[in-house]
């Protein structure tokens, strides 16, 4: 059983909203989840996005990463684009979360276009050694 479950498979999909926004295309980023002893580190590869360009939310067990990458390519007078692999757009990420999960301790840092979440281990699921004593 993974603490940290992807609910999505494939990379350019529809996917419904909250009430209040409509159904829009998002491109889905990479991500590697390591487990350690104490946590859990979920990290993104989102290059061209800025921290004002992220969302990212808990709630109902359910982490979501929301936000926007600008146009990279520069505009270059008297020239065309021949071709491009990189686009701007919204992405959309979410994951479900194991109860195990301290979600009140869930940090997050941008560093060179890489999105690093470090989610806790919940005390009570800590290894830990017990003493005997006489």
């Amino acid at each position: 059983m993974n603490a940290v479950a992807n609910k999505e498979q494939e990379t350019v999909r529809p996917q419904p909203m909250h009430e209040h926004e409509r159904e829009r295309e998002f491109f889905i980023p990479p991500v590697n989840i390591i487990e350690g002893a104490d946590q859990y580190i979920v990290e993104a590869d989102l290059p061209g996005v800025t921290r004002e360009g992220l969302e990212i939310t808990v709630e109902d067990n359910e982490l979501t990463i929301i936000g926007h990458r600008q146009e990279t390519i520069q505009e270059v007078p008297n020239a065309e684009v021949l071709y491009q692999e990189t686009r701007p757009g919204d992405f959309r990420r979410v994951f479900e979360l194991d109860p195990t999960i301290d979600t009140s301790k869930i940090n997050a840092r941008m560093d060179q276009g890489v999105l690093t979440l470090t989610l806790p281990k919940a005390e009570k699921v800590k290894p830990r050694k017990i003493q005997v004593t006489d």
